[in-house]
């Protein structure tokens, strides 16, 4: 079931935070559409040193792997600092990430990686659509546990 971009009764600053949870949404249902929404055709994404440069590469180096796994993002913590009639917008966020190979999520003692982190994003409103989305994402690692192979392994 695809989920829809664009909500129409969110506040600014809940439009703002949809942008990430419509990118790890995208990713945790394999909703490919819902993904892209999030970010600008431009956008960069710094996956802890990994950095992305726009949304092709994003998604074959994140989006094309990442949602054949089993996962779940949980965010958290968010703090958003817009200033008023602005349409650009810097956020905060931490995240619980939890990751097991493809339909291994529910088999009992299968190997997983979970990873805590934090975000630092940039956002901007897109006027052709309504949307915020992701301008700059740099995910920084605060801890890991597990077999981080499951990352890299397709």
């Amino acid at each position: 079931m695809a989920l829809p971009a664009s909500l129409d009764s969110l506040s600014v600053r809940e439009a703002i935070a949809d942008a990430i949870y419509r990118a790890v949404g995208g990713v945790d249902t394999a909703d490919h559409a819902l993904f892209e929404s999030a970010f600008t055709a431009d956008a960069i994404f710094d996956l802890n040193g990994n950095v992305m440069d726009g949304l092709d590469d994003i998604n074959s180096k994140c989006y094309d792997k990442v949602s054949k796994l089993d996962t779940s993002h949980l965010i958290t913590n968010i703090r958003i600092d817009i200033k008023d009639g602005k349409s650009s917008a810097s956020v905060t966020a931490s995240a619980l990430a939890q990751h097991y190979r493809q339909n291994q999520g529910t088999v009992p003692d299968s190997a997983s990686f979970l990873a805590g982190s934090l975000y630092f994003i940039d956002c901007i409103k897109d006027d052709s659509d309504g949307l915020w989305k992701i301008k700059h994402w740099k995910l920084k690692f605060a801890w890991t546990q597990g077999d981080y192979s499951i990352m890299t392994e397709n």
